[in-house]
């Protein structure tokens, strides 16, 4: 363990993710300290409540492991879960992508610094830029509340997610009309292939073919394969100070250059767009129009719904 901090910071980091140690009062008695009073130490002087530091590097651990050749059972097992599917849930959660789609780093943005670091060790940075909190967020709730809209629409039939439901309707200009509800969520999963391709420097993907007998199931796998990369991608960008970078665009004709925050703010705003358009198309067909309401998002996602 690295730290700068007191001797008894390390203790009570020590208490926290010591393998025995699962509740709350297991962690404080490892501690020699009263359930209260541990709970609020390791809360101030790390800015989580023990539980969620835990959880947190757990998953950061289950991560490496994963990427290290470990089957997802085992990675959950050793994080504390009882299947692979409780597991599933919580790490597609917090990384943006299940399990299977490994991503760049096993690192999660951390206020405090506090880091897994193989094979079994803690990592407290000294130095570093601390994570944006609103942009991460924005970035996961734009890949929840993507994949819950897809998940909504696979639900009806294929004639109607395939029908002209707003004839003419245009999210941009330069993208054609976005008529049908499969043709505006094809638009949000393209659009973050098209420009995570300029960014990795890759050849344009093949558009979303919107008249594939399983367009839903494949825009659903599509989905969620771009969104690891994307995350990853902004995720380096943030943490790197990059935003000022700029990248040339070789599928544009003739090519452009392009800022990274601009690109970044663009994905973001026209995501936002099209999931409201596509919303208000779905509503239609009973989905509930706030479902997507970020305050309710976030409370759900600290389980305080």
């Amino acid at each position: 363990m690295t730290t700068s901090g007191p001797d008894r910071l390390r203790e009570l980091l020590d208490a926290v993710l010591d393998e025995p140690n699962r509740t709350l009062d297991d962690m404080a008695g490892a501690a020699h300290a009263s359930r209260f009073h541990f709970a609020r130490t390791v809360s101030a002087a790390a800015g989580e409540s023990p539980a969620a530091l835990r959880r947190r590097v757990l998953l950061e651990r289950a991560a490496w492991q994963l990427r290290d050749g470990a089957s997802v059972l085992d990675a959950a097992i050793a994080a504390g879960y009882d299947s692979a599917e409780g597991f599933s849930r919580a790490y597609s959660k917090a990384f943006g992508h299940p399990p299977s789609a490994h991503g760049a780093g096993h690192w999660l943005p951390s206020a405090n610094g506090i880091h897994f670091h193989p094979p079994m060790s803690i990592w407290i940075e000294e130095q570093r830029t601390p994570a944006n909190p609103l942009l991460e967020q924005q970035l996961l709730h734009d890949a929840d509340d993507t994949a819950a809209l897809i998940a909504f629409a696979a639900t009806l039939p294929t004639d109607v997610v395939v029908r002209a439901q707003r004839p003419g309707q245009r999210v941009l200009d330069w993208a054609g009309d976005e008529p049908s509800i499969v043709a505006v969520l094809a638009g949000l999963v393209y659009a973050k292939e098209t420009w995570l391709a300029v960014l990795d420097g890759r050849t344009a993907p093949t558009p979303v073919a919107l008249d594939a007998p399983r367009v839903m199931a494949d825009l659903a796998h599509r989905h969620e394969a771009v969104t690891a990369g994307w995350i990853a991608r902004v995720r380096e960008i943030d943490r790197g100070g990059a935003w000022q970078d700029r990248v040339i665009d070789a599928l544009c004709v003739p090519p452009e250059s392009f800022q990274l925050s601009g690109v970044v703010a663009h994905v973001l705003h026209y995501g936002a767009h099209r999931r409201e358009v596509a919303r208000g198309m779905l509503a239609e067909h009973g989905l509930e129009r706030d479902a997507g309401d970020p305050i309710l998002w976030l409370r759900a996602r600290r389980g305080e719904a």
